[in-house]
């Protein structure tokens, strides 16, 4: 069935606005706790979120949903994504609930569920869910007696900070590294630095201040500009810039270059493979990696596994082939060893102990490959879908005959956004802008007109 509510991570939009609603809200616990409802044991959910004010709107509504279907409801404030997936799991909840927009900005927000594994729910889970919120509560009500109950954990932190600490390898510190962390005045503003200061880095915090408007506001993962002066300007070894739930990282040298996923992901396999820790031969990342991480990992005999863009899938792909290592692009790091979703602040602390053991700076140690030359612009669009225009599939031909061996085009839809991305790579840079600047000018051009 067609889906309206959840997209490519959960369900995602403008806050107080359909559908991210105190309504929805209430409507996604009463239909995700009929769902995790299962045995006579006392049902429990854990709901976290990141500092945007509209989390003030939509935590309660959550909490009444859950509990007006007779589940506990454990509250942990302002987190990061995978510590909520982590407390699932290890307080043996039937359902984990991280409300957040990720790297979106503070007027967005959005509902991500986790099952009692810590992972993120199927395709399958979340249509069933959906298809009971269109008579949520109906028959489903609890008795007076049987209703859920409320409270605030108040060491969840704590419970997270210990746990990532005991991801760094053994007998390993930071000390003597100067590390710049951006938290993007968002939900790990608090642990990161208390992480990277327990295991005696001399940090610099910013976006450590969040007044509930400014997450990921010219900050983050997403915006590294400050980040990358600071790192210069204070002349520290390496950055560290985190999005609004800090499930993802771009790193930057002592250079003040970014480091992007690619990147991290080929030092740390490149690293686990020489180790005997790889699992499955190869990486999983999205069909967004550059090329140039595939040629290097082929070069050392691994794969690079390739899915459609969202860390849910590259998750799901790194559970049926038995990979360890994974991630996107844009900053996604998955370690199943140690995580079940990405996790920015773990992936850092990865890569950071390999580059201390390897007494290198942050730009040699990540200068395993040339990228080609990848372009990526966004085209908004309204209701009407331009892709579907014989004028902008005419145009994706003939970029895609012009890069034919030697690039290629990627075309696709943003799962949490109308926007529709359109990225080419190959070994001519100015060819792949040519052709994205086509592309891309055509499917605005019919978006204008439809409009």
């Amino acid at each position: 069935m067609a889906r309206t509510y959840f997209g490519t991570d959960g369900i995602r939009g403008m806050a107080n606005a359909d559908p991210m609603t105190a309504e929805t809200a209430l409507a996604v616990g009463l239909s995700a706790g009929r769902v995790f409802m299962r045995g006579n044991h006392r049902h429990r959910v854990v709901i976290g979120k990141d500092t945007r004010l509209s989390g003030y709107m939509l935590e309660p509504a959550l909490a009444a949903g859950f509990t007006s279907v007779g589940m506990d409801v454990v509250m942990v404030g302002p987190l990061p994504t995978p510590a909520i997936a982590m407390l699932t799991d290890s307080l043996r909840a039937d359902l984990g609930v991280m409300i957040s927009a990720s790297h979106n900005p503070f007027h967005d927000n959005g509902i991500k569920l986790f099952g009692p594994d810590g992972f993120k729910l199927s395709d399958e889970t979340e249509a069933e869910i959906e298809a009971g919120m269109k008579d949520a509560g109906k028959g489903i009500l609890a008795k007076p007696r049987d209703l859920g109950r409320a409270q605030r954990l108040e060491d969840a932190g704590g419970r997270y900070i210990e746990f990532i600490k005991r991801t760094f390898p053994q007998g390993k510190r930071l000390d003597g590294l100067k590390v710049v962390v951006d938290c993007a005045n968002g939900a790990a503003y608090k642990v990161a630095p208390a992480v990277l200061w327990e295991l005696e880095a001399d940090v610099v915090s910013i976006g450590v201040q969040p007044n509930g408007f400014n997450i990921n506001d010219g900050c983050g993962s997403t915006s590294t500009s400050l980040l990358k002066e600071k790192v210069v300007k204070l002349g520290a070894d390496v950055g560290i810039a985190l999005d609004g739930d800090a499930d993802r990282i771009i790193m930057v040298d002592e250079k003040g270059q970014e480091v992007d996923g690619d990147r991290l992901m080929a030092l740390i396999a490149s690293r686990w493979a020489n180790e005997g820790l790889l699992k499955g031969g190869g990486v999983v990342s999205t069909v967004m990696s550059n090329m140039g991480l595939e040629r290097y990992l082929n070069s050392l005999g691994l794969d690079l596994v390739r899915t459609k863009v969202g860390d849910r899938y590259v998750v799901e792909k790194m559970r049926a082939g038995g990979y360890n290592v994974g991630g996107e692009q844009s900053g996604h790091m998955v370690l199943l060893d140690y995580a079940t979703t990405g996790d920015g602040t773990l992936a850092a602390l990865q890569a950071l102990a390999m580059i201390v053991e390897g007494g290198k700076p942050v730009s040699e140690a990540v200068k395993l490959f040339d990228p080609l030359p990848q372009v990526l612009k966004n085209v908004r669009y309204g209701s009407a879908n331009p892709l579907e225009t014989d004028k902008v599939k005419a145009a994706i031909a003939d970029g895609e005959k012009r890069l034919d061996g030697i690039g290629r085009v990627l075309i696709r839809k943003s799962g949490t956004e109308p926007l529709i991305r359109v990225m080419a790579e190959g070994e001519d840079e100015a060819m792949v802008r040519e052709v994205v600047d086509g592309i891309a000018g055509t499917i605005s051009d019919v978006a204008a007109a439809a409009s």
